[in-house]
């Protein structure tokens, strides 16, 4: 690395100015503590933009704004991109994209806003780009790890991790029952063809979450794109009595709602009836369009004019949901099956998501499956318990008591400023497929891996959820043969997709026949962990 004793440092932050004057202090306090690590080193920290006091924060706030930051940035010095928040990945990715000097993304080992999810989001961005970088993470920024890490970045401008657990699927051999499963599915997948509706691409600058349309139709998928527009217009069709009908299941399967009176800080019964419109609108588009899936954006414009769609999403996601009828009223529309959501228009999710549940079925196990943020985690008793947490769009069936154990709360305002219901809970303990499809070196990529959800007592699973959101719906889970920092170093996503098996060796096979279906679809697999060769 060329001795430069002052590291330029830059932040990137959401686009919503509430969020980013809320998590300010958050990030400050990490850059703080970076600061020191740093002058531990003999280098300093030098911001390339400054502190706005009119805005009250110090995050590049739009892709403008990082544009003209990384103009004044020297395109050969080192520098950071420190994350203590989620972040909108594009602000930054422009400049990344043509530094020459050595990138180090750094995160807060912390849930709380979440840089984590941050982080993970734009290193896999920067991933799919083609732009080389290291990474670290730390709660304190005086551990061993993250200062060894930082000094051999500091020496030689990049980091390496530990990724021994990750095996190409290509040199292992699967059990012949097991990889004629696998790819007998992916042969009838691909030819049988799907349609992706895919409501606005690219939300919150999420570039590592669209799939270009030549990897895509390689797989036997397409997109319809679609438009947040369409969906609220299709909302205003919807009658009331539709809305009340959906509603009064809702309650009837034992929902439980926090209800309140005052539409900015609390959920509402109108709230829940709008969201219930969106729900039928979503439903009734997708079957007019022949959509096998859907992803919902719900950030910019739709936010704007709607409830959040989260209870919209978690409900889409299960087979045990509310009818949907033709507008006509003539035909129930997808008529026990769910109709798998991908979050967030996260395709590289919606193409997982479609696949695992068409060949969960085939299995004769429950199809339901979601993604979540690989928001957080820390050790309990002798194991390491992740916290998997995402907005809402989790199924009632992964929860604790299904329908009577889920629950929905207004979400947070900083986020969601016209409010709706999330789809919360708790997620029952058992054996779990995780994965995440992701783009590199021009190719699409799976990693596919074995864990435990696990179940913490009540107060602990408190806990975490305040460390974290707690109107979100959560699962504890146990990666199996994966370190927490292996996890970070190799995962390509602030997503992970999960699914249930009905027992630990199930798990196990199903994570097989999935791995050789996913590598028939022309995708690259890795095996992480301990998934068993038989």
């Amino acid at each position: 690395m060329p001795n430069h004793r002052a590291i330029q440092l830059v932040a990137s932050g959401d686009l919503r100015l509430s969020a980013n004057q809320t998590c300010w202090p958050a990030q400050k306090a990490m850059e703080d503590a970076l600061a020191k690590a740093l002058k531990a080193e003999g280098y300093e920290v030098k911001r390339a933009h400054p502190y706005d006091a009119k805005k009250k924060h110090g995050f590049i706030a739009s892709q403008r704004e990082g544009i003209e930051v990384f103009r004044t940035v020297d395109p050969d010095a080192p520098i950071i991109v420190a994350e203590a928040v989620w972040q909108y990945s594009h602000h930054v990715l422009a400049g990344l994209s043509t530094h020459r000097g050595p990138i180090l993304t750094v995160a807060n080992w912390s849930g709380q806003w979440p840089g984590l999810v941050g982080l993970l989001n734009l290193n896999a961005s920067l991933t799919k780009a083609g732009v080389t970088y290291s990474t670290l993470w730390s709660e304190t920024f005086t551990d061993a790890y993250f200062k060894n890490g930082l000094r051999e970045w500091l020496d030689t401008g990049a980091v390496t991790h530990d990724q021994s657990h990750v095996r190409d699927l290509s040199l292992l051999k699967l059990p012949q029952e097991d990889e004629s499963l696998g790819r007998d599915f992916g042969r009838r997948f691909r030819n049988h063809k799907a349609i992706l509706g895919v409501f606005d691409e690219g939300c919150m600058g999420m570039y590592n979450a669209i799939i270009p349309d030549n990897l895509f139709h390689a797989t036997g998928c397409f997109k319809e794109r679609l438009s947040q527009s369409s969906l609220y217009a299709a909302m205003q069709t919807v009658s009331d009595e539709d809305a009340v009908e959906a509603y009064a299941w809702l309650k009837k399967k034992g929902l439980q709602m926090q209800l309140g009176q005052d539409e900015a800080t609390e959920l509402t019964e109108a709230q829940i009836l709008l969201q219930c419109k969106m729900y039928i609108a979503a439903v009734r588009m997708a079957d007019e369009f022949g959509c096998d899936a859907i992803g919902i954006q719900y950030q910019q414009g739709l936010k704007d004019l709607t409830p959040a769609s989260d209870l919209v999403e978690g409900m889409l996601n299960n087979t045990d949901r509310p009818p949907v009828r033709s507008a006509d009223g003539k035909r129930v529309l997808f008529e026990g099956e769910a109709l798998p959501h991908f979050n967030e228009v996260d395709e590289c999710a919606g193409l997982d998501g479609l696949v695992t549940y068409r060949l969960w079925r085939e299995l004769g196990f429950a199809p339901e499956n979601t993604l979540h943020d690989l928001r957080w985690g820390q050790k309990y008793n002798k194991d390491y318990v992740w916290v998997l947490l995402i907005s809402g769009a989790a199924p009632p069936a992964h929860f604790i008591g299904g329908w009577k154990g889920a629950s929905t709360e207004r979400q947070p305002a900083m986020y969601f400023r016209l409010g709706g219901g999330t789809m919360k809970g708790i997620s029952k303990p058992g054996h779990i497929v995780w994965s995440r499809v992701f783009v590199m070196d021009g190719a699409l990529h799976c990693d596919i891996g074995v864990a435990e959800v696990v179940k913490l007592p009540a107060e602990e699973t408190e806990r975490r959820w305040q460390e974290t959101t707690p109107q979100w719906p959560i699962m504890h889970a146990v990666l199996k043969g994966v370190s927490r920092d292996q996890m970070m170093a190799r995962h390509k996503s602030n997503h992970i997709q999960v699914v249930y098996t009905p027992n630990e060796k199930q798990a196990h096979r199903a994570a097989r026949i999935k791995a050789a279906a996913m590598s028939e679809l022309g995708i690259h697999v890795s095996l992480c962990g301990d998934v068993k060769l038989g």
